[in-house]
């Protein structure tokens, strides 16, 4: 279960490249990033063996869609024409043309498992929003995109398990802060190369400063202040997120959530101490290290 991922990093030369616009795989611009690239595991073998070819499809559309809409090298429409063929072809509503691999692929997942298409259906919404959308006028706003963005991902899994829905409430916060720190991590990318800035305007002002500060070498101590309201957010968010692996029914599924948890609060943690701007703020071989052996044993404990 991994909630949210990274951004861009196309290949030099490959941004927005079509050899022919009705061939489906022309639809896709890979940035090159997989699962190995995340910050939080993807389908990991605490999963049921079962599980993971579904969890892996639902993550193939999420990174295909995901590199669609942060290519700088497509326009907006080509964005959101792209972005619907993928919609379309998931619902089942293709009007006979070509499929894309990884939409069909989730397509038949979907059919093997009974789950409707609306979890991924809510993904491929957030990308059309950033397709089109480059700021925030607020938390709530924020945390609007982040329910499109981050929490299906997290309702997804729970769902595929067959967990209560009441879930939700505690997964919902866990997703969406994984979402923030996702955000914060790539503030400086996310500007340079899209001009998008997830980080509400209206907080920028009130500190002094702006979007361009975003552009710096250095935060400065505005900046430095709405990093820092962003990761008071997350961590009342994260207050909520650790209920989640007591509140599931599957052992494994608590041992995954539990890592999570763990991995989300280290890389909290690292952003207050670090600043995005001068570097990339990230989790270290050793922090996942430690988040999977305390989280694993601690969801387990939970569970008995």
């Amino acid at each position: 279960m991994a909630c949210a991922g990274g951004s861009h990093g196309w290949p030099e030369g490959r941004a927005g490249a079509m050899a022919d616009p009705a061939a489906p795989d022309a639809l896709e611009t890979p940035s090159g990033k997989g699962s190995r690239d995340e910050n939080f595991p993807v389908g990991s073998w605490l999963l049921p063996a079962r599980l993971r070819p579904h969890v892996a499809a639902y993550y193939a559309i999420a990174r295909t869609t995901d590199d669609i809409a942060d290519n700088p090298g497509l326009a907006p429409a080509e964005k959101l024409r792209r972005l619907d063929v993928f919609a379309a072809a998931v619902a089942g509503e293709s009007a006979g043309g070509p499929v894309p691999a990884s939409a069909a692929r989730m397509r038949d997942s979907l059919a093997a498992t009974g789950l409707g298409p609306r979890h991924v259906l809510d993904i491929i919404a957030a990308f059309r929003q950033d397709a089109t959308r480059r700021r925030y006028a607020s938390w709530d706003d924020l945390m609007g995109y982040c329910n499109l963005s981050a929490a299906p991902v997290g309702r997804y899994v729970l769902d595929l398990h067959g967990e209560d829905r009441a879930t939700w409430a505690v997964s919902d916060p866990l997703c969406n802060a994984l979402q923030v720190l996702n955000h914060l991590q790539d503030c400086r990318d996310d500007y340079r190369a899209l001009d998008r800035v997830y980080l509400p305007e209206p907080w920028l002002a009130a500190a002094g400063t702006g979007v361009e500060a975003l552009a710096a070498e250095r935060s400065g101590p505005a900046l430095r202040a709405v990093i820092d309201r962003m990761l008071d957010g997350v961590d009342a968010l994260m207050a909520r997120a650790r209920l989640l692996p007591g509140a599931v029914k599957s052992r494994r599924l608590a041992m995954e959530t539990a890592i999570i948890v763990r991995l989300a609060d280290r890389l909290a943690a690292l952003l207050r101490d670090g600043d995005p701007l001068a570097r990339r703020v990230a989790l270290s071989r050793r922090d996942f290290a430690r988040a999977g052996l305390s989280g694993a044993i601690g969801g387990l404990l939970l569970r008995r």
